[in-house]
């Protein structure tokens, strides 16, 4: 919908049926790899056409109501100029950014189309990487009176179409739950009409719709999405998942943290700043994570080192958060007080408050990490602190039958196999010495995690 949606090996084995469900073969295969081509081939014609005419709207300065997305208003011209940048400087600034991203896009894809071309749910994201690479430039042909204006709307479409069935469908291609199909059909006859009819798109009630209808169906799929992780996806999938959720996470809160500057300075926001330019120039850099992470999931490269991404992200951005308000706040207590005693300047709350983090910062570090170890990876915790006791055992454990026995102990408590033997090399001409013990039963938890 027009603004709708602007806005090693691992696990192998354990996916195998997932991936026969999605594939494609025969003549079936060929015509949807050739469809594929053509409009991945249309995006990049438009992408190339539209490049010019997106440089010569930017150089142009908006000073009506009907505005194309990359124009700059009359305020922040006058803004620009003032910093001493020209229009064409900026114009040729952001197409160089533009081009970037799209290329960026348009690689991601066309590498999951060579690599996985007969997986339709492969073509599927690789075909949305294609249409979201070229809708940056898309503004400089729709809003035009050429005839490229036609295919440009039609990308456009297919763009906000495909990036709901992407994240309907991801990561095996089905509609968990079943009503989300219902969904996908609302969605689509929603863009079709706002595409197709001309009174629909320009009614005064429309923005505020589109942006309602995009919250609404986003946030369901949400649900949905957290339904089919907790009940139905494998753990690859789930793996997978987790790419697909850390990196919008980030790009979400990478918003969010664009607006705090606003808020406590609202000049900011106002229509002669330069913030809301560069932020949005910023903002097409973040979203690279979005084709990066399907990449990774949908490749399936290295899928379990988003685990130790995302335990790292907990740790060192609860750390920078807790750190930076301990230290405007002493800063601002020590400034208070201060002033107040010996009439001391800024400076010396300044370096208390920079001895101060420099104490704190390993043994925060530290607590932080255990807090979120015991919250989120409790499993790998609890196993974790098994074999760092297990190594002070060792230590000072001299009887081999107690050795053997909390070595078993310990491989149970940790692993949790069905059974356990431990075989101990006798010494010359004598008997081999082993045991066996069956393992604690294993508490299988029906598809959900820790």
């Amino acid at each position: 919908m027009r603004g709708l949606a602007r806005p090693s090996r691992t696990g192998e084995n354990t996916s195998i049926s997932g991936d026969q469900d999605t594939r494609w073969r025969g003549r079936s295969l060929r015509a949807v790899q050739v469809i594929w081509m053509l409009v991945a081939l249309l995006a990049l014609l438009v992408f190339a056409v539209g490049l010019p005419t997106l440089y010569r709207q930017i150089q142009a300065v908006c000073a009506g109501t009907h505005c194309t997305g990359a124009q700059v208003s009359v305020e922040q011209a006058r803004a620009l100029e003032a910093y001493g940048i020209s229009l064409t400087s900026y114009a040729l600034y952001t197409v160089i950014v533009v081009t970037l991203s799209t290329l960026t896009w348009f690689s991601i894809g066309w590498v999951i189309f060579w690599r996985k071309s007969d997986s339709w749910i492969a073509l599927l994201v690789a075909l949305q990487a294609i249409t979201q690479g070229v809708s940056s430039s898309l503004p400089g042909l729709e809003y035009s009176l050429s005839l490229w204006r036609y295919p440009a709307t039609l990308l456009d479409f297919l763009n906000n179409v495909l990036l709901f069935m992407v994240f309907a469908l991801f990561p095996n291609g089905r509609f968990v739950p079943k009503w989300t199909r219902w969904l996908a059909l609302v969605w689509i006859a929603l863009n079709v009409l706002s595409y197709t009819v001309p009174p629909f798109a320009q009614a005064n009630w429309f923005p505020t719709f589109s942006f309602a209808s995009f919250i609404i169906f986003m946030g369901m799929l949400v649900l949905a999405q957290i339904y089919r992780y907790r009940s139905v996806s494998t753990a690859v999938e789930r793996q997978q998942t987790k790419w697909i959720v850390f990196a919008f996470a980030t790009i979400i809160l990478s918003e969010l943290v664009f607006l705090v500057p606003a808020l406590f300075s609202p000049a900011l926001s106002q229509p002669g700043s330069l913030y809301t330019l560069t932020t949005s120039n910023l903002s097409i850099f973040i979203l690279l994570l979005g084709p990066f992470s399907l990449y990774l999931a949908i490749m399936r490269y290295r899928l379990y080192d988003i685990d130790v991404i995302i335990r790292r992200t907990l740790v060192y951005g609860t750390l920078t958060a807790i750190l930076a308000l301990i230290y405007f706040g002493v800063i601002i207590g020590l400034q208070a007080l201060l002033r107040g005693i010996i009439n001391a300047n800024n400076s010396v709350a300044t370096v208390v408050s920079t001895l101060v983090i420099a104490a704190i910062f390993q043994p925060l570090r530290h607590r932080i990490q255990a807090v979120i170890d015991r919250r989120f990876y409790r499993r790998k915790y609890d196993a974790a602190r098994t074999i760092a006791a297990f190594s002070a055992t060792l230590r000072s454990e001299v009887d081999l039958d107690q050795l053997r026995e909390h070595l078993v102990a310990v491989v149970q408590e940790t692993m949790q196999p069905t059974s356990v033997s431990l075989w101990l090399r006798p010494p010359a001409h004598q008997h081999v010495s082993w045991s066996a013990t069956p393992a604690a039963p294993l508490e299988r938890e029906a598809r959900s995690e820790r």
